[in-house]
């Protein structure tokens, strides 16, 4: 029977914060930083910068240049999917899921339809397919809709044939994300999926959930077995690493053993909103004993951190938010107001404020602090 390991909440914390690369011994390879935490997520808000972007500073710093990241994704070495960027060796883990689409029997009502769907308008598929085999990639705008039957929503996604044909295809393995371009250079470019992925060997179902489930503790260190179903990274790990519980929480833990008992030297540190630390808020405010959430789609008057809060890291621990917006046409950084959720020690304020003029030497704006 495996040892269940006995951890204080300072013990889980270090441990989430190792695992994540957010300790005083920064890494300095990006396709390495992308490749364990198994992916950066491309979300092209630029309020401070893209989140994708901000993740990689977090850890590397101001030596991180966002053109690597734009040549690892030209060069397929990462993968657009799902808009999340993806070692290309770990496609094959995902792949295997497509071999099951709509996904494992017994169907669900929901998916059941989803086969009729698509199934209905197999002649637009087949379409769609000889088109990129000849021009691709292309935008969604540049493909004919020849859907016989309409994608039955009566909101977002009324009528958006193709738009919804493309996701299905995607589960299905046939296309695939092929960068960013069109009329105004910024629209989806789709391509066939055998153009994009690696051709490596595909494991079973099972197999690759094994192997996601142990990616995701060595990156997250501690984690649920189980949680709520995510839209799309989960946070929890199955069976993978040993047992753990924390002191003071309530149930069991996952954890990475590599990341146990091994020296922690911690530094200030600025997150994305959407950083892995923070994503699980349930972990957040077990763990952590912190709380975050994001509020750029709360109207300005009901926001408590600010549209786009970039939490702080001080150590092992999360002790505030700042309200930043990069005004590129000003040229500054501005910190509208700083959150402490705790008492912020003289060292850390330093350390806060070094990570802040960094930030902004490194986007290229004058740090400027108003609150």
């Amino acid at each position: 029977m495996a040892t269940v390991h006995q951890l204080s909440r300072q013990d889980a914390r270090r441990v989430a914060v190792r695992a994540q690369l957010l300790t005083a011994d920064r890494p300095d390879d990006v396709l390495e930083v992308v490749r364990h935490l198994t992916f950066v997520q491309l979300d092209p808000t630029r309020y401070v910068a893209p989140s994708a972007d901000l993740v990689l500073w977090s850890r590397l710093g101001s030596s991180y240049d966002v053109g690597e990241l734009r040549d690892l994704l030209d060069t397929q070495a990462l993968i657009d999917h799902h808009q999340l960027a993806r070692p290309a060796e770990d496609l094959a883990l995902y792949r295997a899921e497509m071999t099951r689409w709509p996904g494992p029997e017994p169907l669900r009502p929901w998916q059941e339809d989803v086969r009729g769907w698509v199934e209905a308008n197999d002649g637009c598929r087949r379409d769609v397919l000889e088109l990129l085999r000849g021009d691709g990639p292309l935008p969604a705008s540049e493909i004919p809709d020849t859907c016989e039957v309409a994608w039955p929503s009566s909101g977002w996604n009324n009528d958006k044939n193709i738009k919804m044909l493309l996701a299905h295809m995607v589960e299905r393995g046939e296309v695939a994300r092929a960068g960013r371009g069109g009329r105004s250079g910024r629209e989806v470019l789709w391509d066939l999926a055998e153009r994009i992925y690696p051709d490596d060997p595909v494991p079973s179902p099972e197999d690759a959930a094994t192997e996601r489930d142990r990616r995701r503790l060595r990156s997250l260190g501690i984690a649920r077995a189980t949680s709520a179903k995510m839209p799309s990274e989960p946070h929890d790990v199955g069976s993978a690493g040993e047992p753990a519980v924390v002191e003071g929480v309530k149930g069991t833990w996952r954890v990475d053993p590599v990341w146990l008992d091994t020296a922690f030297a911690g530094r200030a540190a600025l997150l994305s909103p959407l950083d892995r630390l923070v994503a699980d808020r349930k972990r957040l405010t077990e763990v952590f004993e912190a709380e975050y959430y994001l509020e750029m789609y709360k109207p300005a008057s009901q926001r408590r951190w600010g549209y786009w809060a970039l939490p702080v890291l001080w150590g092992d621990r999360l002790v505030g938010k700042l309200d930043v917006v990069a005004d590129r046409e000003a040229g500054e950084l501005r910190v509208d107001a700083t959150h402490q959720d705790e008492p912020w020690s003289a060292a850390c304020v330093d350390g806060v404020r070094r990570e802040v003029d960094d930030l902004a030497g490194w986007l290229g704006l004058a740090p400027v602090v108003l609150g």
